[in-house]
Order: structure tokens, then C-alpha cells, then sequence
């Protein structure tokens, strides 16, 4: 084993070793992060999808769109082993939500959990495995992720018409005889 992997296995390692149950762990795979939530004996309940959906972290060249689109709608609740979720990336035990929100008890979210495994719908904005960890532990989808590329899009289209409607405040009368022509 590398040095590297080493120390993601030891720091994973770690982490597992301080999870209760009902803990948010967040798995920072790049660009996004897939979240599940520890139900105890080294299991973690999550969203997952078939092979290279994204949800995973299985990403090829067509889970963006995939992901995005419409043909990926659905995901399944599993439950499986930490070390099957993690992959490569070192777990990060994320239960930050508890500033704002009050955690069930651990057997309630246990009892959720084992409701939920199945089949879902899925939709990377408003149903992704963060609005589901958090659902587990809170009884409320919250996906920081997606309140974050939401507030994203709306900055950048409130600039997007702000320049257009500088642009036009500022046309010279020569402007509009040339838009005339």
C-alpha cells in the first residue's frame, strides 16, 4: 500500500472508529460530495445507483448528464459497508446541521433508515443523498450542496441582468439611431 492510501486507509480508519450511530458522514469525491448516515457495526445507509451513475463516485463521461437529466430519476436506499462507500476519499464525520437543527434519536433514525431502503426518486437539486442523510438525522431534507448552487445560478443571472439593463440605461442616442437602421 502507498504512503498516500496509506494514510486515507489510517485517517478512514480513524473516523469509523469515532462514528455513533445517527452521524452525518459527508464523502468529498471532488466536485460534489456523497453523504450517508453511520447506523452502527460499520454500516452506512445512503443513496446509491447502478454502475457509473455519479452517485457513487463512479463517474464516466456521461454520469453529469446523467445525473442532471432526466433519464436519471431514480436511486436506491442501501445499506452497505463504510469501507464500500468511502473508495479513495477520506470520510469527513459532518454532523454541522446540528447548529440549526435538532437530531432525532439514534433509534428513530435507525428505524427511518430500514423504512427507506428501496427504491426513490432522486433529483440532484431538490432529492440527492445529502437531503437524504439529512432526512435520516433530522426528519427535514437540507442539502447545503444544492442551496449553494441554487444561490449560485440566481447571483449570476441577477449580474446577467443588471449588465443588460446598465447597457441599456447608458445607450447613447447615436445607439438607438443605429439599432434603427
Amino acid at each position: 500500500m502507498a504512503a498516500s492510501s496509506m494514510s486515507v486507509h489510517s485517517h478512514n480508519a480513524t473516523v469509523l472508529n469515532d462514528l455513533k450511530i445517527g452521524d452525518m458522514v459527508e464523502f468529498p469525491r471532488g466536485w460534489y460530495s456523497h453523504w450517508g448516515v453511520y447506523l452502527g457495526e460499520g454500516r452506512i445507509v445512503h443513496l446509491s445507483g447502478g454502475d457509473n451513475d455519479g452517485i457513487n463516485g463512479n463517474i464516466n463521461s456521461g454520469s453529469v448528464f446523467t445525473i442532471c437529466g432526466k433519464n436519471f430519476s431514480k436511486a436506491f436506499v442501501t445499506i452497505d459497508d463504510f469501507w464500500d462507500v468511502v473508495l479513495d476519499c477520506k470520510a469527513i464525520k459532518n454532523n454541522g446541521k446540528d447548529r440549526k437543527c435538532s437530531p432525532r434519536q439514534a433509534h428513530e433514525m435507525v428505524q427511518v433508515a430500514m423504512e427507506k431502503v428501496g427504491e426513490i426518486g432522486y433529483n440532484v437539486l431538490w432529492n440527492n443523498c445529502e437531503h437524504f442523510a439529512a432526512f435520516i438525522r433530522y426528519g427535514k431534507k437540507w442539502s447545503e450542496q444544492a442551496d449553494t448552487f441554487l444561490a449560485g445560478t440566481v447571483a449570476v443571472g441577477a449580474i446577467a441582468v443588471g449588465v443588460l439593463l446598465l447597457k441599456s440605461l447608458f445607450k447613447g442616442p447615436e445607439d438607438n439611431k443605429e439599432a434603427k437602421k
